[in-house]
């Protein structure tokens, strides 16, 4: 026979659910653009991963593609190397007229994921008055959601396949025939 409380036993105390440390994410500001007044295609991505981060320098991530693709484009002015090689490389790749950037000026991400980005504040392209500038090429779909405001630029606006790792479903030959045809069209090889 199941037992019944008397009145005068008082009911167990309910518990209150304590909530626990809330981890935070943390709030990651972007690297600055490498552009030049000569600029002719700017190359747009999302926001810079982890590696690139730590040490300041886009696409530092050793499985990235993006300076293979550039060398694999420009095959006669071989990718600096050795000391001071992000500096020599950021000024070797204004001297082709291309400039890069990113859609967020920063963002809320734990890791390097672009599925991650919460909380992101763009980056104002608009204000950066490039006078050669023929068009901007979004580099990976999280960059290229942006097009409707780079398409405000006046010039076209292009998606390019991701370099990053993480776009493991296009091999590098794909990627690189699709950035030769935007490079193409607008003269850069």
């Amino acid at each position: 026979m199941p037992r019944s409380r008397s009145p005068a036993s008082p009911a167990p105390p309910e518990r209150e659910a304590i909530p626990g440390p809330v981890a935070a994410v943390p709030v990651l500001t972007g690297l600055a653009p490498i552009v030049s007044p000569a600029t002719v295609l700017l190359i747009l991505g999302s926001f810079p991963g982890a590696r690139s981060l730590e040490l300041q320098q886009y696409y530092a991530h050793p499985q990235n593609q993006f300076w293979k693709i550039l060398q694999a484009l420009w095959p006669h002015d071989p990718l600096p190397t050795g000391v001071d090689s992000y500096r020599k490389r950021s000024d070797w790749l204004l001297a082709h007229g291309l400039g890069v950037w990113d859609v967020y000026a920063a963002c809320e991400r734990e890791g390097s994921l672009d599925s991650a980005i919460r909380a992101a504040v763009p980056n104002d392209i608009a204000a950066l008055h490039l006078p050669k500038l023929a068009a901007v090429a979004h580099n990976g779909g999280e960059s290229f959601k942006h097009a409707r405001h780079t398409r405000t630029l006046g010039v076209p606006v292009y998606p390019l396949p991701s370099t990053s790792p993480a776009n493991a479903s296009w091999s590098f030959e794909r990627k690189l025939a699709a950035w030769r045809e935007v490079f193409s069209v607008h003269g850069l090889v």
